[in-house]
Protein backbone atom coordinates (compact mmCIF):
# COMPACT_ATOMS: atom_id res chain seq x y z
CA UNK A 1 0.00 0.00 0.00
CA UNK A 2 1.58 3.68 -0.98
CA UNK A 3 2.08 5.47 2.07
CA UNK A 4 0.81 8.36 0.75
CA UNK A 5 -2.49 6.84 -0.37
CA UNK A 6 -4.44 8.55 2.74
CA UNK A 7 -2.98 12.17 2.49
CA UNK A 8 -2.97 12.66 -1.25
CA UNK A 9 -3.28 16.46 -2.37
CA UNK A 10 -7.17 16.07 -3.39
CA UNK A 11 -7.75 15.02 0.67
CA UNK A 12 -5.63 18.33 1.47
CA UNK A 13 -7.71 20.74 -0.58
CA UNK A 14 -11.15 18.81 0.67
CA UNK A 15 -10.01 19.08 4.57
CA UNK A 16 -8.78 23.15 3.57
CA UNK A 17 -11.53 24.36 1.42
CA UNK A 18 -14.12 25.75 4.62
CA UNK A 19 -10.85 27.69 6.19
CA UNK A 20 -10.74 31.13 6.74
CA UNK A 21 -9.72 33.09 3.46
CA UNK A 22 -6.67 34.44 4.32
CA UNK A 23 -5.53 31.33 6.04
CA UNK A 24 -6.04 29.26 2.78
CA UNK A 25 -4.46 31.38 0.66
CA UNK A 26 -1.40 30.82 2.83
CA UNK A 27 -1.67 26.81 2.99
CA UNK A 28 -1.79 27.32 -0.97
CA UNK A 29 0.67 29.22 -1.11
CA UNK A 30 2.78 26.60 0.91
CA UNK A 31 1.41 23.76 -1.00
CA UNK A 32 2.16 25.77 -4.49
CA UNK A 33 -0.53 27.62 -6.38
CA UNK A 34 0.54 26.34 -9.54
CA UNK A 35 0.20 22.66 -8.09
CA UNK A 36 -3.14 23.39 -6.57
CA UNK A 37 -4.93 25.08 -9.38
CA UNK A 38 -3.78 22.35 -11.75
CA UNK A 39 -5.35 19.70 -9.28
CA UNK A 40 -8.58 22.12 -8.95
CA UNK A 41 -8.80 22.53 -12.53
CA UNK A 42 -8.33 18.82 -13.35
CA UNK A 43 -11.34 17.70 -10.55
CA UNK A 44 -13.39 20.46 -12.62
CA UNK A 45 -12.70 19.13 -15.83
CA UNK A 46 -13.77 15.43 -15.09
CA UNK A 47 -17.23 16.92 -13.41
CA UNK A 48 -17.71 18.68 -16.57
CA UNK A 49 -17.52 15.93 -18.56
CA UNK A 50 -21.07 14.99 -16.98
CA UNK A 51 -22.58 18.20 -19.56
CA UNK A 52 -22.97 18.30 -23.28
CA UNK A 53 -19.78 18.28 -24.69
CA UNK A 54 -18.81 20.75 -27.49
CA UNK A 55 -18.26 18.62 -31.31
CA UNK A 56 -14.74 18.70 -31.48
CA UNK A 57 -11.61 19.38 -29.30
CA UNK A 58 -12.15 23.19 -27.59
CA UNK A 59 -10.16 25.30 -25.87
CA UNK A 60 -11.00 27.14 -22.91
CA UNK A 61 -8.56 29.75 -21.00
CA UNK A 62 -8.12 29.89 -17.52
CA UNK A 63 -6.89 32.08 -15.44
CA UNK A 64 -6.60 31.94 -11.97
CA UNK A 65 -5.56 34.48 -8.98
CA UNK A 66 -4.14 34.15 -5.58
CA UNK A 67 -3.00 37.61 -4.58
CA UNK A 68 -1.13 39.89 -6.85
CA UNK A 69 -0.23 36.43 -8.85
CA UNK A 70 -1.81 35.01 -12.07
CA UNK A 71 -1.88 31.67 -13.09
CA UNK A 72 -2.99 31.14 -16.74
CA UNK A 73 -4.12 27.23 -18.22
CA UNK A 74 -5.33 25.99 -21.28
CA UNK A 75 -8.58 23.53 -20.30
CA UNK A 76 -9.06 21.14 -23.88
CA UNK A 77 -12.82 19.30 -23.32
CA UNK A 78 -14.22 17.16 -26.12
CA UNK A 79 -13.99 13.67 -27.39
CA UNK A 80 -15.31 12.49 -23.85
CA UNK A 81 -11.92 13.40 -22.37
CA UNK A 82 -10.41 17.11 -20.90
CA UNK A 83 -6.99 18.03 -20.63
CA UNK A 84 -4.82 20.85 -17.98
CA UNK A 85 -2.25 22.54 -19.70
CA UNK A 86 -0.34 25.20 -18.21
CA UNK A 87 0.58 28.55 -19.76
CA UNK A 88 -1.66 30.82 -21.45
CA UNK A 89 -4.14 29.83 -24.43
CA UNK A 90 -4.21 32.73 -27.01
CA UNK A 91 -6.55 30.78 -29.31
CA UNK A 92 -9.31 29.55 -27.14
CA UNK A 93 -12.55 31.72 -27.75
CA UNK A 94 -13.72 31.38 -24.43
CA UNK A 95 -12.15 31.58 -21.43
CA UNK A 96 -12.94 32.78 -17.53
CA UNK A 97 -11.08 34.37 -14.58
CA UNK A 98 -11.74 33.66 -11.20
CA UNK A 99 -10.35 33.77 -7.51
CA UNK A 100 -8.12 30.74 -6.42
CA UNK A 101 -9.25 30.64 -2.80
CA UNK A 102 -12.87 31.14 -4.26
CA UNK A 103 -12.09 27.99 -7.17
CA UNK A 104 -11.11 25.91 -4.10
CA UNK A 105 -14.24 26.71 -2.42
CA UNK A 106 -16.59 26.15 -5.69
CA UNK A 107 -15.13 22.76 -6.19
CA UNK A 108 -14.56 20.81 -2.97
CA UNK A 109 -15.98 23.72 -0.46
CA UNK A 110 -19.84 23.35 1.44
CA UNK A 111 -22.74 23.53 -0.83
CA UNK A 112 -23.40 27.25 -1.61
CA UNK A 113 -22.90 30.30 -3.80
CA UNK A 114 -18.99 30.72 -4.62
CA UNK A 115 -18.92 33.14 -7.71
CA UNK A 116 -18.39 36.36 -6.84
CA UNK A 117 -14.95 36.56 -8.63
CA UNK A 118 -16.06 33.80 -11.64
CA UNK A 119 -16.13 35.65 -15.07
CA UNK A 120 -16.45 34.51 -18.05
CA UNK A 121 -15.93 35.73 -21.56
CA UNK A 122 -16.28 34.41 -25.10
CA UNK A 123 -14.54 36.30 -28.32
CA UNK A 124 -17.01 38.34 -30.33
CA UNK A 125 -16.06 37.41 -34.25
CA UNK A 126 -13.85 40.48 -35.75
CA UNK A 127 -16.18 40.24 -38.55
CA UNK A 128 -19.96 40.35 -39.14
CA UNK A 129 -21.28 37.05 -39.62
CA UNK A 130 -24.28 36.50 -41.69
CA UNK A 131 -24.22 33.18 -43.02
CA UNK A 132 -25.25 30.01 -41.04
CA UNK A 133 -22.21 28.27 -42.50
CA UNK A 134 -19.89 29.92 -41.69
CA UNK A 135 -17.12 27.93 -39.56
CA UNK A 136 -16.81 31.55 -37.20
CA UNK A 137 -20.24 30.28 -36.04
CA UNK A 138 -19.68 26.77 -35.69
CA UNK A 139 -16.23 27.58 -34.02
CA UNK A 140 -18.03 30.11 -31.26
CA UNK A 141 -20.69 28.17 -30.68
CA UNK A 142 -18.02 24.97 -29.41
CA UNK A 143 -16.60 27.75 -27.35
CA UNK A 144 -19.39 28.68 -25.30
CA UNK A 145 -20.14 24.66 -25.26
CA UNK A 146 -16.95 24.24 -23.12
CA UNK A 147 -17.30 27.06 -20.81
CA UNK A 148 -20.81 26.30 -20.52
CA UNK A 149 -19.58 22.56 -19.60
CA UNK A 150 -17.24 23.89 -16.87
CA UNK A 151 -19.54 26.68 -15.46
CA UNK A 152 -22.04 24.25 -14.94
CA UNK A 153 -19.08 21.96 -13.32
CA UNK A 154 -18.83 24.64 -10.53
CA UNK A 155 -22.19 24.99 -9.89
CA UNK A 156 -22.10 21.39 -8.56
CA UNK A 157 -25.74 20.24 -9.74
CA UNK A 158 -27.34 17.07 -7.91
CA UNK A 159 -27.45 14.10 -10.31
CA UNK A 160 -29.57 11.41 -9.23
CA UNK A 161 -27.35 8.11 -8.57
CA UNK A 162 -29.58 6.59 -11.05
CA UNK A 163 -28.30 8.89 -13.57
CA UNK A 164 -24.76 8.57 -12.47
CA UNK A 165 -25.02 4.42 -12.42
CA UNK A 166 -26.19 4.50 -15.82
CA UNK A 167 -23.69 7.28 -16.96
CA UNK A 168 -20.57 5.18 -15.64
CA UNK A 169 -22.34 1.53 -16.47
CA UNK A 170 -22.23 0.39 -12.68
CA UNK A 171 -24.39 -2.67 -12.02
CA UNK A 172 -26.16 -0.98 -9.02
CA UNK A 173 -28.77 -0.04 -11.13
CA UNK A 174 -29.76 -2.26 -14.25
CA UNK A 175 -27.56 -5.36 -13.27
CA UNK A 176 -29.57 -4.83 -9.29
CA UNK A 177 -31.64 -2.01 -7.88
CA UNK A 178 -29.89 -0.60 -5.61
CA UNK A 179 -29.17 3.44 -6.11
CA UNK A 180 -32.55 3.68 -4.91
CA UNK A 181 -31.97 2.23 -1.46
CA UNK A 182 -28.45 3.51 -1.60
CA UNK A 183 -29.39 7.47 -2.12
CA UNK A 184 -32.24 7.11 0.92
CA UNK A 185 -28.97 6.32 3.13
CA UNK A 186 -26.57 8.32 1.56
CA UNK A 187 -28.00 11.76 0.80
CA UNK A 188 -27.55 13.22 3.97
CA UNK A 189 -23.91 12.47 3.59
CA UNK A 190 -24.10 13.77 -0.11
CA UNK A 191 -22.02 16.93 0.58
CA UNK A 192 -19.88 15.82 3.73
CA UNK A 193 -16.13 15.10 3.11
CA UNK A 194 -16.26 11.35 3.30
CA UNK A 195 -14.13 8.91 3.47
CA UNK A 196 -15.55 5.45 1.53
CA UNK A 197 -13.76 1.86 0.69
CA UNK A 198 -15.82 -0.28 -1.37
CA UNK A 199 -14.69 -3.93 -1.46
CA UNK A 200 -14.72 -5.29 -4.89
CA UNK A 201 -13.48 -3.23 -8.28
CA UNK A 202 -14.69 -5.42 -11.15
CA UNK A 203 -13.28 -6.54 -14.00
CA UNK A 204 -11.65 -9.23 -13.13
CA UNK A 205 -7.67 -9.14 -13.63
CA UNK A 206 -7.51 -6.80 -15.78
CA UNK A 207 -5.79 -4.06 -14.66
CA UNK A 208 -7.41 -1.18 -15.99
CA UNK A 209 -10.57 -3.01 -16.06
CA UNK A 210 -13.41 -1.94 -13.51
CA UNK A 211 -14.04 0.50 -11.28
CA UNK A 212 -17.33 1.85 -12.44
CA UNK A 213 -19.09 2.01 -9.02
CA UNK A 214 -16.27 3.89 -7.79
CA UNK A 215 -16.49 6.82 -10.18
CA UNK A 216 -19.81 6.94 -9.52
CA UNK A 217 -19.26 7.40 -6.14
CA UNK A 218 -16.83 10.13 -6.80
CA UNK A 219 -19.63 12.32 -8.99
CA UNK A 220 -22.07 11.79 -5.98
CA UNK A 221 -19.79 12.64 -3.15
CA UNK A 222 -18.39 15.62 -4.80
CA UNK A 223 -15.77 16.11 -1.27
CA UNK A 224 -15.89 12.40 -1.13
CA UNK A 225 -12.77 10.09 -1.05
CA UNK A 226 -12.73 6.72 -2.86
CA UNK A 227 -11.34 3.71 -2.05
CA UNK A 228 -11.69 0.54 -3.72
CA UNK A 229 -10.22 -2.65 -2.37
CA UNK A 230 -9.55 -5.83 -4.83
CA UNK A 231 -7.53 -9.14 -5.09
CA UNK A 232 -6.09 -8.08 -8.43
CA UNK A 233 -4.07 -5.09 -9.03
CA UNK A 234 -5.69 -2.41 -10.62
CA UNK A 235 -3.52 0.47 -10.88
CA UNK A 236 -4.94 1.48 -14.38
CA UNK A 237 -8.31 2.71 -12.79
CA UNK A 238 -6.64 5.33 -10.30
CA UNK A 239 -7.73 8.94 -10.77
CA UNK A 240 -8.16 11.43 -8.31
CA UNK A 241 -10.14 10.76 -5.36
CA UNK A 242 -9.98 7.16 -6.98
CA UNK A 243 -7.91 5.15 -5.20
CA UNK A 244 -7.30 1.63 -5.88
CA UNK A 245 -5.82 -0.67 -3.57
CA UNK A 246 -5.06 -4.56 -3.66
CA UNK A 247 -5.34 -6.89 -0.91
CA UNK A 248 -7.53 -9.63 0.18
CA UNK A 249 -11.15 -9.47 2.35
CA UNK A 250 -10.82 -12.41 3.97
CA UNK A 251 -7.27 -11.40 5.22
CA UNK A 252 -8.03 -9.89 9.11
CA UNK A 253 -3.95 -8.73 9.25
CA UNK A 254 -4.41 -7.10 5.96
CA UNK A 255 -8.05 -5.41 6.58
CA UNK A 256 -6.86 -4.13 10.40
CA UNK A 257 -3.95 -2.37 8.33
CA UNK A 258 -5.70 -1.21 6.04
CA UNK A 259 -8.05 0.60 8.40
CA UNK A 260 -5.25 1.87 10.30
CA UNK A 261 -3.73 3.24 7.46
CA UNK A 262 -6.53 4.77 5.25
CA UNK A 263 -9.68 4.98 8.34
CA UNK A 264 -11.98 5.47 9.77
CA UNK A 265 -14.54 4.82 7.37
CA UNK A 266 -17.90 6.93 6.77
CA UNK A 267 -18.92 4.46 4.58
CA UNK A 268 -17.91 0.66 3.64
CA UNK A 269 -19.74 -1.35 1.05
CA UNK A 270 -18.81 -4.97 0.98
CA UNK A 271 -19.20 -5.88 -3.13
CA UNK A 272 -16.26 -7.86 -2.82
CA UNK A 273 -16.45 -11.97 -3.44
CA UNK A 274 -19.97 -13.03 -1.80
CA UNK A 275 -18.06 -15.86 0.03
CA UNK A 276 -20.17 -16.06 3.00
CA UNK A 277 -17.16 -16.54 5.05
CA UNK A 278 -15.37 -13.42 3.47
CA UNK A 279 -18.06 -11.13 4.27
CA UNK A 280 -18.40 -12.05 7.92
CA UNK A 281 -14.62 -11.89 7.92
CA UNK A 282 -15.13 -8.47 6.06
CA UNK A 283 -17.47 -7.15 8.67
CA UNK A 284 -15.71 -8.24 11.81
CA UNK A 285 -12.47 -6.82 10.88
CA UNK A 286 -13.83 -3.06 9.68
CA UNK A 287 -16.96 -2.44 10.99
CA UNK A 288 -15.45 -1.04 14.33
CA UNK A 289 -13.56 1.54 11.91
CA UNK A 290 -16.36 2.91 10.97
CA UNK A 291 -17.32 6.37 12.33
CA UNK A 292 -20.50 6.84 14.57
CA UNK A 293 -23.05 7.92 12.16
CA UNK A 294 -21.37 6.27 9.50
CA UNK A 295 -23.22 3.04 7.41
CA UNK A 296 -21.55 -0.82 6.43
CA UNK A 297 -23.53 -2.56 3.76
CA UNK A 298 -23.30 -6.02 2.67
CA UNK A 299 -24.64 -6.22 -1.13
CA UNK A 300 -25.82 -9.78 -2.80
CA UNK A 301 -26.71 -11.68 0.37
CA UNK A 302 -28.27 -14.14 -2.06
CA UNK A 303 -25.20 -16.24 -2.16
CA UNK A 304 -26.32 -16.67 2.14
CA UNK A 305 -28.72 -19.20 0.54
CA UNK A 306 -26.39 -20.56 -2.19
CA UNK A 307 -24.26 -23.60 -0.62
CA UNK A 308 -21.57 -23.55 -3.49
CA UNK A 309 -20.82 -19.97 -2.23
CA UNK A 310 -20.65 -21.29 1.71
CA UNK A 311 -24.76 -20.14 1.82
CA UNK A 312 -27.31 -23.47 3.66
CA UNK A 313 -30.71 -22.92 1.84
CA UNK A 314 -32.16 -25.50 4.69
CA UNK A 315 -30.60 -23.91 8.20
CA UNK A 316 -31.51 -19.98 7.50
CA UNK A 317 -30.39 -18.70 10.64
CA UNK A 318 -27.17 -20.14 10.19
CA UNK A 319 -24.61 -17.85 11.71
CA UNK A 320 -21.90 -18.55 9.34
CA UNK A 321 -23.88 -17.26 6.58
CA UNK A 322 -24.10 -13.03 5.92
CA UNK A 323 -27.80 -13.70 6.11
CA UNK A 324 -27.94 -15.63 9.91
CA UNK A 325 -24.97 -12.87 10.78
CA UNK A 326 -27.51 -10.05 10.07
CA UNK A 327 -30.26 -11.80 12.03
CA UNK A 328 -27.78 -12.25 15.22
CA UNK A 329 -27.10 -8.46 14.77
CA UNK A 330 -30.90 -7.89 15.68
CA UNK A 331 -31.33 -9.70 18.53
CA UNK A 332 -28.14 -7.30 19.70
CA UNK A 333 -29.72 -3.92 18.50
CA UNK A 334 -32.30 -5.27 20.55
CA UNK A 335 -29.99 -5.86 23.64
CA UNK A 336 -31.81 -3.88 26.44
CA UNK A 337 -35.25 -5.89 26.50
CA UNK A 338 -33.36 -8.76 27.71
CA UNK A 339 -34.57 -10.05 31.24
CA UNK A 340 -32.27 -8.83 33.74
CA UNK A 341 -29.04 -10.71 34.32
CA UNK A 342 -28.65 -11.88 30.41
CA UNK A 343 -27.57 -8.69 29.15
CA UNK A 344 -23.95 -8.30 31.11
CA UNK A 345 -22.17 -9.93 27.82
CA UNK A 346 -22.31 -7.33 25.21
CA UNK A 347 -20.50 -7.53 21.57
CA UNK A 348 -19.07 -4.59 20.33
CA UNK A 349 -22.36 -4.61 17.64
CA UNK A 350 -24.41 -5.15 20.54
CA UNK A 351 -23.64 -1.79 21.75
CA UNK A 352 -22.77 -0.11 18.35
CA UNK A 353 -25.40 -0.82 16.03
CA UNK A 354 -28.30 1.30 15.84
CA UNK A 355 -30.25 -0.14 12.97
CA UNK A 356 -30.34 -2.62 10.18
CA UNK A 357 -32.02 -2.36 6.81
CA UNK A 358 -32.65 -5.24 4.95
CA UNK A 359 -33.86 -5.56 1.54
CA UNK A 360 -33.84 -7.85 -1.69
CA UNK A 361 -29.90 -8.67 -1.49
CA UNK A 362 -28.81 -5.70 0.49
CA UNK A 363 -28.38 -4.89 3.70
CA UNK A 364 -27.70 -1.38 5.46
CA UNK A 365 -26.05 -1.41 8.82
CA UNK A 366 -26.11 1.86 10.93
CA UNK A 367 -23.47 2.80 13.19
CA UNK A 368 -24.00 4.62 16.59
CA UNK A 369 -24.07 4.22 20.44
CA UNK A 370 -27.09 1.27 21.02
CA UNK A 371 -28.47 2.78 24.75
CA UNK A 372 -31.78 3.44 23.55
CA UNK A 373 -33.76 3.14 26.72
CA UNK A 374 -35.67 0.09 26.99
CA UNK A 375 -39.24 -0.69 28.58
CA UNK A 376 -39.93 0.36 31.87
CA UNK A 377 -38.74 -2.11 34.38
CA UNK A 378 -41.95 -2.88 36.44
CA UNK A 379 -43.04 -4.07 33.13
CA UNK A 380 -42.89 -8.31 33.84
CA UNK A 381 -41.24 -10.06 31.44
CA UNK A 382 -42.14 -14.03 32.54
CA UNK A 383 -46.11 -13.67 32.89
CA UNK A 384 -49.08 -13.66 30.63
CA UNK A 385 -49.80 -9.89 31.19
CA UNK A 386 -53.83 -11.13 30.33
CA UNK A 387 -52.66 -12.51 34.08
CA UNK A 388 -51.45 -9.26 35.90
CA UNK A 389 -53.35 -6.02 33.83
CA UNK A 390 -55.90 -4.65 36.27
CA UNK A 391 -56.12 -1.21 34.79
CA UNK A 392 -59.92 0.14 32.49
CA UNK A 393 -60.58 -2.34 30.33
CA UNK A 394 -58.74 -1.87 26.42
CA UNK A 395 -60.65 -0.83 23.32
CA UNK A 396 -61.76 -3.51 21.29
Amino acid sequence: MPADVAHTLESTLIGLADGQADEVAARLRELGPDRCATALLGELSSRALLFPEPAGKTAVRATLRLGAETLEYEVVLGGGSAEVRPGPAPDALAGFTQDLVELLRAVYGAPGRHDATFAPRVADPERPVMDPADPVITQRAAAVTALHQLSGALSRPERSLNELAVRFESDKWGGHWYTPHYDRYFAPLRNSPVTLLEIGIGGYDAPDQGGASLRMWKHYFPRGTVHGLDIYEKHGIAEPRVLPLRGDQGDPEYLAKLAADIGPFDIVIDDGSHLNHHVLISFQALFPHVKPGGLYVIEDTQTAYWPGWGGDATDLNAPRTSMGMVKGLLDGLNHQERPAGENSDLSYTDRNISGVHVHHNLVVIEKAVNAEQGAPSWVPRDVDPESWYTGPARDE
